[in-house]
């Protein structure tokens, strides 16, 4: 009856707090919020532009195209709070817009964030949510998250592997019996893939992007292997020779070609975090593979790179880029079973 009226007068939410977006998820009433992790505010000021409107969809809208008083910022950078102040701001803002008009108790929150991340930055998360409005707060690591989500057995005593592909960090873990047996966190994901676009079209059509046309580029014709039907896309510029916007025909080998160096990297962290393991759970992946997840795992094609270069089998999660926020949902349903495996801020210090 207790726990009953509480939901009714306070939700509890589920929080992926990521480095490109902010997702949040009411248990029973699916994903409220998913939006940038951007603000924009008044140079010098701190002010949130837009008469405190300018958070998520409204400041992505403005990046790259904003007047000289006014500057778009990401709190978060590579899953680790960069702006305090501005998180704290962004995340009461989503807060307000995913609890809608209830009124009452401080929401409970779980929150997923890297694995890599230090004490003093999982204290930062804490802080930041705790003053944006949250009641009683628990972390939990991405990987975690984003298996459970999976649908993965991750309380059987066998090896299920994970790969979250996020907009700041790629996480990687094994994980037996509901605990995380190996793990690798590293910076390279979905925003790396886009410096990778920005710089290779600078250095070979002498033609300079923002992050927004890379990120179309990615989603339009990007690919981890190759395609039946190579692609082609029109990009839009400055050439650095003439100093006048202008536009190049890219093609989806060159963009493949600009993304080798990101996903070199994301497949040296799956293999040390095989290497770390024991035989026996070696020889379960051999059959149960690795599972992807998160934004970045979108990419056409990355199964069957990482299948061929890992020779273990690899699968694309349903509905992958929300598998951490439904993931963090379960354990908010069944809190009673994981609440000993979060982090409630007493390890934070």
């Amino acid at each position: 009856m207790l726990s009953w009226l509480r939901k009714r007068i306070c939700a509890d939410l589920a929080i992926d707090l990521g480095t490109s977006t902010t997702q949040i998820g009411l248990p029973g009433e699916g994903i409220r919020l998913d939006e940038p992790s951007v603000v924009a505010v008044a140079r010098g000021a701190q002010r949130v532009a837009g008469r405190g409107t300018a958070v998520g969809k409204l400041a992505w809208q403005m990046l790259g195209r904003t007047p000289e008083g006014i500057q778009t910022v990401r709190p978060l950078r590579h899953g680790v709070i960069h702006d305090f102040e501005l998180c704290e701001t962004m995340l009461r803002y989503f807060l307000r817009k995913a609890c809608g008009n209830r009124r009452g108790l401080r929401p409970r929150v779980l929150i997923a964030v890297p694995g890599s991340i230090s004490a003093v930055e999982r204290r930062a998360v804490f802080n930041s949510a705790e003053r944006a409005g949250a009641g009683r707060i628990w972390l939990i690591d991405d990987s975690r998250a984003a298996g459970i989500g999976a649908g993965l057995p991750v309380s059987e005593p066998m090896a299920n592997m994970v790969c979250d592909i996020g907009g700041g960090t790629t996480e990687v873990a094994v994980m037996s019996l509901a605990d995380v047996v190996a793990s690798q966190s590293i910076r390279v994901a979905g925003d790396a893939m886009d410096d990778a676009i920005v710089r290779y079209l600078r250095r070979r059509y002498s033609l300079r992007i923002g992050e927004q046309t890379a990120e179309l580029l990615k989603l339009g014709i990007g690919s981890a292997a190759p395609l039946d039907h190579e692609l082609t896309q029109e990009a839009s510029g400055l050439d650095t020779a003439s100093g006048i916007p202008r536009k190049a025909l890219v093609t989806s080998e060159e963009i493949r070609e600009a993304l080798s160096e990101p996903l070199g990297e994301i497949v040296d962290a799956i293999r040390r975090t095989i290497e770390r393991c024991q035989p026996e759970l070696i020889a379960d992946l051999a059959d149960t593979g690795i599972v992807l997840t998160g934004g970045g795992a979108l990419l056409r094609g990355l199964d069957r790179f990482l299948s061929q270069q890992l020779g273990i089998p690899v699968r694309l999660a349903d509905s992958p880029r929300t598998a951490v926020t439904r993931g963090a949902m379960i354990c908010l349903d069944h809190l009673d079973r994981w609440k000993n495996s979060l982090d409630d801020g007493l390890r934070a210090a």
